[in-house]
């Protein structure tokens, strides 16, 4: 069992930036791939980034965010950049608890997920 918990998210201008932090806990603890995702209201949940167990492969979805983590600290980071309107929604992380060579944007790919956390982006 794998435990998710993402905090870091707020109220933010257009044009600013917030970085978002995921911390994993579990009976091993050992890196697993974690994606991003995220969910506005009316939509569907969409995959914003991910990162490989390795941290050697990473994708994102556009180029205003970015992923790392540190396992040291069991965190995955995601930092978003020059955000707009359109961008407010709740951010989610998860874990892949699958040994995926390449992470995953696909939703059903992932089995333990955090609670969310709100993102909004208003003047």
């Amino acid at each position: 069992q794998l435990q998710l918990v993402e905090s870091g998210g707020g109220l933010v201008q257009p044009g600013g930036s917030l970085r978002l932090s995921c911390v994993v806990s579990g009976s091993n603890e050992e890196p697993v791939n974690i994606g991003w995702f995220r969910q506005a209201p009316g939509k569907e949940r969409e995959g914003v980034s991910c990162i490989s167990s390795s941290g050697g492969m990473t994708w994102s979805g556009e180029d205003r965010s970015a992923i790392s983590r540190d396992d040291a600290k069991n965190t995955v980071y995601l930092q978003l950049n020059d955000l707009k309107s359109e961008d407010t929604a709740v951010y989610y992380c998860a874990a892949d608890p699958r040994k995926r060579v390449m992470c995953s944007r696909t939703p059903e790919h992932y089995g333990y997920w955090g609670q969310g956390t709100q993102v909004t982006v208003s003047s």
